[in-house]
């Protein structure tokens, strides 16, 4: 099929990773383990034959995107629009710790995301629409273009969910998990014609060494 196609990545790992903490609009680091991700993306994407690369401004998007730049000659564009949400009270809190103090809340937050977002977050409808807006601006730039598009865990799952025209709500049970450095393929065709799933949460390099014991968490968030 012709068309754009979009492969958008989540960042690697950060510190936060492992106890599953709300980064959001907290501008943290990769860890150790992250960078090795960002290391592996590099190597896979020097043979993808991209045409463009696009991330979010947020550190570990741009850290997460360096070893690609470097593989491929390409320059990034960097688009605030790509950035993860806000999560208000739920910056860098667990959903157990969450829940610990306002059981009501995560309890509505877990029924439907989209409605029930986290107080003093950004309204998931609102994001979708910045991010919508920066990717079809990508793609209007590079027609039937390859693109590498560095993001973030929920941003990418809302996205997805939108341009398959899925309910917004259901993000985190129709798409669970999308690991660090793990990515979705999308094929806009052009014209009319509605957006295509080819790979959710698919590994850069599934031979790579690990450098932590630490196991990856689910991340039902």
């Amino acid at each position: 099929m012709k068309g754009t196609t979009v492969v958008l990545s989540r960042h690697g790992r950060t510190a936060w990773h492992s106890p599953n903490r709300y980064a959001g609009s907290s501008d943290i680091p990769l860890d150790r383990y992250g960078e090795g991700q960002a290391t592996a993306l590099g190597r896979w994407a020097a043979g993808q034959r991209f045409t463009s690369l696009v991330c979010s401004s947020m550190r570990r998007a741009r850290d997460t995107v360096a070893p690609a730049e470097a593989s491929t000659g390409l320059v990034p564009r960097v688009d605030e629009r790509l950035r993860e949400l806000d999560f208000g009270i739920a910056e860098g809190r667990t959903l157990d710790e969450l829940r610990a103090t306002d059981p009501t809340m995560v309890e509505r937050f877990v029924a439907d995301p989209a409605t029930h977002h986290f107080p003093g977050g950004e309204r998931p409808v609102d994001a979708v629409r910045r991010a919508r807006a920066g990717l079809a601006e990508a793609v209007a730039a590079d027609p039937e273009g390859r693109l590498l598009v560095v993001a973030h865990n929920t941003l990418i799952r809302l996205v997805t969910c939108a341009v398959l025209g899925l309910p917004l709500g259901e993000y985190r049970r129709r798409l669970p998990k999308l690991d660090p450095a793990g990515t979705v393929t999308l094929l806009f065709p052009g014209g009319d014609e509605p957006a295509a799933l080819l790979a959710f949460n698919v590994p850069v390099s599934a031979g790579w060494e690990r450098q932590s014991a630490t196991p990856d968490e689910p991340e039902l968030r």
